[in-house]
């Protein structure tokens, strides 16, 4: 083992700007990526890269590389990795963070101790299809929160001790990014399909098909840093418009231009405010047509001109599936534009009978869509899409089946979710639109670059489905994806007529406020704000208005999203990191640095145990009353209003919450 140690220096080399270690027909490339992080790949035998996948290119800098006869080691400003050997492993790799002299350490390798039960902490087994199954063990942390990873209802905001299945659907958008309270940020960059196990004894990082593992981690003295850093290195997402602050009104669905008019004239009668108003799916004749049926949407410019007229922009879903009996299967069939299955058997999907699926890795596919949507929504002045769906739609046992242009989905499934949000991305920009945002039903690492706000589809409306979603935003936020809505009122609705029901949309609105988009949908008839039923009206009416007096505060939030990564709405601890107490609270939330808010997730519930963080005092924008920090406090939660408190001293602020029942 002697002669095994002191030959460092011949197993790891430089090469260029690389720290390169080869063993076991594997080789491990460590570089620096951007400011305080490293990228990571690690190939073997009959591997190979593919992409760069969520990372930008432009981000290599000059590490610093060091190599002895019993290590390797590479640092880039505040990170550093090092390789040593091990008795029971060679290439063992652990990284550092640098914070004035002191070297943190901040993960490492899992280390297995004995030799005769090590399966090794990256391991690749070769699968038919010139792929592998691939595994990266890392150690645990019993002290250790994560957070992150995207849109995944598991009942709590730290990750530690969950499983995360990695596919995207419907109400899971897996964003393969985790943030530690040991101030690091870890992106799994791949696409396959696979599993992450955040495990109380070990953490595996599992790919169920890929060509080599790619990772990339960063580091910094705060959270914000960390986001920061992650932004730059994946995309920072556009400027968000004014528009889009407002109020979006949607429903399971308008289905004529009147009946749509009709909603939108009944806003400005009421002078109520609203933003956008939205044209859901089966406004077609014949799904892949992908265009408003004219028996039903007679003049569809005109509508866009009133609407205009009235400050209110139109956004419509097209969704991405294709009939036979449309117009456009035909062509798309015979030019290869459309998704397949690798055996052949089952190149359709389940929607209203079977159906097929651009592939938006295709760029032929790309054009051939976008010139589709241009002709028959964006030139009649439609310029904002919901892309429903806009994950892969065959069915989950069937994902591993599926082919898509860049290669099967076993290795590329989650990147069907970015290819799409970037064609419509590139395709509005290329026609001249320069205010993007696009409510989605997914996203990946990257996503938000694209414009994407991913907002959860299909949840119930349901006081258990506010309280999980609350938690569900937040590790959202914490994922790098700073635009997010969760469907006002929740979209499978049972019960629409009891005072519960009223009960849950007023306490839903009054969380919604301080969602980055604010935006009702549901599977209901009367969903419009005055319809709802019981008092109803008056409540969700006063929460429109809050929301229209925060608008510039809100966009302060969403520039400093744009230019810093920074997540609008995010959990206690981000902003008061060295508050212990402020770790365990998963039921509120900042919004900015500057307000801090209490949902009110439970039927009757009048009041609430909150919890101020310490360091500073606390304005009750009800009472006006200054509140200590590092208080826990009995609130008043009654129907009228949530808890909501503003940081130091802030009139102008608190002003915002005034006499909203008498607009």
């Amino acid at each position: 083992m002697e002669s095994d140690v002191s030959s460092m220096d011949i197993r790891a080399k430089k090469e260029d700007d690389k720290l390169v270690y080869n063993y076991d027909d594997q080789m491990l490339e460590i570089i620096a990526w951007g400011r305080d992080s490293l990228r990571i790949t690690v190939t073997p035998k009959e591997g190979g890269k593919t992409s760069d996948w969520a990372l930008k290119t432009s981000l290599k800098v000059n590490g610093i590389i060091e190599i002895t006869s019993t290590s390797a080691s590479i640092r880039n400003g505040k990170i550093s990795a090092t390789i040593i050997d091990i008795p029971t492993q060679r290439g063992y790799l652990q990284y550092f963070r640098h914070s004035g002299n002191k070297k943190i350490s901040i993960l490492r390798e899992y280390d297995y101790i004995v030799v005769a039960n090590n399966p090794g902490t990256r391991t690749f087994r070769k699968l038919d299809n010139g792929l592998f199954h691939s595994e990266l063990h890392l150690a645990e942390n019993e002290s250790e929160r994560l957070y992150g990873m995207g849109e995944n209802a598991i009942g709590r905001v730290n990750l530690k001790g969950c499983v995360i299945d990695l596919y995207q659907r419907h109400v899971k958008a897996v964003v393969p990014f985790v943030v530690s309270s040991k101030r690091y940020g870890f992106l799994w960059n791949n696409p396959s399909l696979g599993r992450v196990e955040f495990g109380n004894n070990r953490t595996r990082w599992i790919s169920y098909g890929s060509r080599q593992m790619d990772f990339f981690i960063t580091t910094g003295d705060s959270y914000s840093d960390i986001m920061q850093n992650y932004a730059n290195a994946t995309g920072h997402a556009p400027t968000f418009p004014y528009w889009a602050s407002g109020f979006w009104q949607c429903k399971l669905r308008y289905e004529t231009q009147e009946e749509f008019l009709s909603v939108a004239r009944e806003f400005k009668r009421r002078s109520l405010p609203l933003s956008v108003m939205v044209i859901d799916f089966l406004h077609w004749e014949t799904t892949g047509d992908w265009k408003l049926d004219p028996r039903f949407w007679p003049d569809p410019k005109a509508m866009v001109k009133e609407l205009e007229q009235m400050g209110v922009r139109i956004m419509i879903s097209p969704w991405t599936l294709i009939d036979e009996k449309s117009e456009n299967y035909a062509y798309m069939r015979e030019h290869g534009l459309l998704t397949k299955s690798i055996d052949g058997k089952k190149d359709t999907v389940d929607f209203f009978g079977p159906k097929y699926q651009y592939d938006p890795t295709n760029p032929e596919a790309a054009m051939y869509l976008w010139s589709k949507w241009k002709a028959n929504y964006f030139d009649l002045g439609i310029r904002t899409f919901w892309l429903d769906p806009c994950d892969e739609f065959h069915d989950i046992q069937d994902y591993d089946k599926v082919l898509l242009h860049i290669g099967p989905a076993v290795e590329t499934h989650a990147f069907f979710t970015v290819a799409h949000q970037k064609n419509i991305y590139e395709g509005l920009l290329a026609s001249g639109e320069s205010e993007v945002v696009t409510i989605c039903r997914n996203a990946w690492a990257g996503s938000q670059r694209y414009g994407a706000c991913p907002a959860p589809h299909d949840i119930m409306s349901s006081f258990e489905h506010l309280e999980e979603y609350i938690k569900v935003g937040l590790n959202v936020m914490m994922s790098g994806i700073p635009w997010w809505s969760c469907d006002i009122g929740g979209f499978v609705t049972n019960d629409n007529e009891s005072p519960r029901f009223h009960e849950l949309m007023v306490r839903w609105y009054q969380y919604g406020v301080f969602l980055p988009v604010f935006r009702t949908h549901g599977h209901r008839k009367n969903n419009e704000p005055w319809n709802i039923g019981g008092d109803s009206y008056r409540h969700i009416r006063a929460s429109i208005f809050l929301r229209e007096n925060l608008r510039p505060y809100i966009m302060d939030q969403m520039k400093l999203a744009s230019d810093r990564g920074l997540p609008p709405m995010r959990p206690l601890f981000f902003d008061f990191a060295e508050d212990a107490k402020a770790a365990e609270v998963e039921d509120q939330f900042l919004f900015g640095a500057d307000l801090l808010v209490a949902p009110i997730a439970k039927y009757q519930a009048r009041s609430r145990k909150v919890y101020l963080p310490a360091g500073t005092e606390w304005t009750d924008v009800w009472t006006g009353n200054k509140i200590h920090g590092e208080n826990i406090i009995d609130a008043n939660a009654p129907i009228e209003h949530i808890p909501i408190y503003v940081r130091g001293n802030k009139p102008e602020l608190v002003r915002c919450f005034d006499n909203l029942y008498e607009k």
